[in-house]
Parts: structure tokens; C-alpha cells; sequence
């Protein structure tokens, strides 16, 4: 009994990334802790490290950066909306995600998209080809 109440005031980083839905795995969260993309109150930790609530957390994952504190412990990977529920994200970890995610879709929409002919276009050039 008691070790179950000392599990809800502590808990593996890496347990903690993957029940808030932030890594599908916890190998993936384990690889990402050892690479130095997430940091637990501005150092850099072993994935082993225990978090509790209000430590305050950065995670850098694939170009975007969460920055926050943990507001919940949970053991077990819930539902994307409790998982939410685990953490609290900062005004300005918020506001400059957004502008990434924006700044994106521009440089995406202004690329020149794939010049090869999709199906329709092939079947019209073959029937093209062969009218002559």
C-alpha cells in the first residue's frame, strides 16, 4: 500500500512521456531523454530521472518545443484528453509552436508540388498517344 502512493508522487521521465502522449513508446521517449531533447527543470537528465508535479519540463521533439510544468502523475497511457490534463503549457511555448506550425504549411503550400502526372492525366496522355 504504501509503495502505491509513493508511485503517485513519483515517476520515471520516461513512464511520465508516454502516458502524456508525448512519445508512442517509451523507447522512443528513452532515446529522445539520452539525446538531450527534454530537459526537467533546465538540466539534462537520464531517463530514469523520477518527476514530480510542478517540476518544470522542455521538450524538443522534430523541430517543435513544448514548454511547461507536470501537473499530473499517471501511470498508465489514458485517453488524449486526460493525458492533456497531465501537463500545463506556457503562454509563449504555445504562441511560438503555433507560428512554427504556420510557418510550415506556408513554406509547404509555396513549394512546387510533385510535377508527375497523377492517373487521370497518365490515361489521358495514353489515349492521346494512341489517337494518332
Amino acid at each position: 500500500m504504501a509503495k502505491e502512493k509513493q508511485a503517485l508522487l513519483k515517476l520515471r521521465l520516461d513512464k511520465w512521456l508516454w502516458a502524456a502522449r508525448f512519445f508512442k513508446t517509451r523507447r522512443l521517449a528513452s532515446d529522445a531523454i539520452s539525446g538531450g531533447k527534454v530537459h526537467v527543470n533546465g538540466q539534462r537528465v537520464k531517463p530514469s530521472k523520477e518527476v514530480q508535479i510542478n517540476d518544470l519540463l522542455q521538450i524538443n521533439k522534430v523541430g517543435y518545443r513544448w514548454g511547461g510544468t507536470i501537473l499530473g502523475l499517471n501511470t498508465q497511457r489514458r485517453p488524449a484528453s486526460e493525458a492533456s490534463t497531465l501537463y500545463g503549457e506556457s503562454e509563449e511555448s504555445t504562441e511560438h509552436r503555433k507560428k512554427l506550425i504556420a510557418l510550415n504549411k506556408a513554406i509547404y503550400a509555396s513549394a512546387p508540388q510533385s510535377e508527375r502526372p497523377n492517373k487521370k492525366q497518365r490515361r489521358q496522355i495514353h489515349r492521346f498517344k494512341q489517337a494518332d
